[in-house]
């Protein structure tokens, strides 16, 4: 599994936790302010630092828990009974493998339902606000991923689920969605034909998990970095914004639907959930200076590490002219492989930046 994302830092996070790594030693509180996958965040973990993370998205929020809040594999304790009415002993053995094994197994087992997602997202469905049917996964998938939804939406209610547990399976469930959805890049729209892994069926696997006795030291928070960063003290932040004016609301509707487990009035040709409450002003070319010195006002720290890229709405020229006020701006600069969609016209390579901010 794994993730398709724009701006995802999983191929450059070695790149960003050195620099960190130059800036401010282990043991120190970093803030990585828009989390995104969370890939920084657990590198980070890894390697020794206190984490604060934050995302604005509900999906990310699941992968900031799954990343940072687990010293042991979770019990599921209050879970038991779901389990033993679902779980395969024929597919696994029930006295060789762990209880999150088992509830993977016991969900993998779901029956399928004609529900929100078949409706709104199948080849089959009929959604409500549209004629066409909106082929973003097979109806199998939809009715599976129905199914589940289902399931985890009663464990969560019944209190069966620690918000841990219930965070790890939600993670674990957007990851075996995103593998299977029939898409070019992004969900700002569907393929027309079922195409490549779209045609598998969805399968949930149990999450590799980074086990240290160090939760406490972690953070998650999930809201607006603007109005976060009035509430946080740290050594360094780092800031990966989103370096376009697409919107991750409108983009990764689906994952965010998923995530919330809610079922949203689905509009338009993409299905699109309602989401103006989650529009950032880092996706705007007018609102962004605003935004990021709302951030360094509002925040008790004096190092700042920001990544962008070519692509982004502000040039270097821009950047240095909006940080300078505040301190000394040092820039550094390395070319990787970019994110593209497939049917992307844009080069494999580009450049991105790490802009190191020093306060006065």
């Amino acid at each position: 599994m794994g993730h398709r994302y724009i701006g995802s830092k999983s191929k450059i996070v070695n790149n960003v936790v050195s620099k960190i790594s130059e800036l401010t030693p282990q043991n120190s509180t970093v803030t990585d302010l828009m989390c995104g996958t969370a890939s920084v965040s657990v590198a980070l973990r890894e390697k020794g630092y206190n984490v604060i993370a934050n995302d604005l998205m509900t999906y990310s929020y699941h992968h900031a828990i799954t990343g940072l809040k687990f010293h042991k594999y979770p019990s599921f304790e209050k879970a038991v009974d779901f389990i033993d009415k679902l779980f395969n002993h024929d597919e696994l053995d029930p006295f060789n493998i762990s209880p999150y094994d088992k509830i993977i197994n016991a969900l993998s087992n779901i029956k399928p339902i004609k529900g929100y997602f078949w409706k709104e997202f199948s080849l089959d469905g009929n959604p409500k606000n549209t004629s066409k049917p909106r082929n973003y996964f097979s109806s199998h998938n939809a009715a599976k991923i129905d199914g589940i939804r289902a399931a985890l939406s009663r464990l969560h209610s019944s209190a069966c689920l620690t918000a841990p547990e219930y965070s790890l399976l939600q993670h674990d469930l957007l990851m075996a969605t995103n593998d299977i959805a029939n898409i070019a890049g992004t969900y700002g729209h569907h393929l027309a034909k079922l195409s490549g892994r779209a045609k598998d069926d969805i399968r949930l696997s149990p999450s590799k998990l980074l086990l240290k006795r160090d939760t406490e030291n972690h953070k998650v928070y999930k809201g607006y970095a603007e109005d976060i960063s009035k509430l946080i003290s740290c050594d360094l932040c780092y800031i990966d914004p989103p370096y376009m004016k697409r919107q991750y609301a409108a983009n990764y509707h689906v994952l965010e639907t998923l995530a919330r487990g809610d079922e949203p009035e689905a509009t338009g040709v993409s299905g699109l959930r309602p989401w103006r409450d989650q529009y950032s002003n880092f996706c705007t070319k007018t609102k962004i200076r605003d935004s990021f010195r709302k951030i360094i006002d509002n925040m008790s720290c004096s190092r700042y590490l920001i990544s962008y890229s070519e692509d982004g709405l502000l040039s270097m020229d821009n950047f240095i002219d909006l940080l300078t006020p505040y301190g000394d701006v040092y820039i550094d600069e390395f070319e990787h492989t970019r994110y593209r969609s497939n049917r992307s016209s844009l080069g494999q390579n580009l450049t991105e930046y790490l802009i190191h901010l020093e306060t006065n």
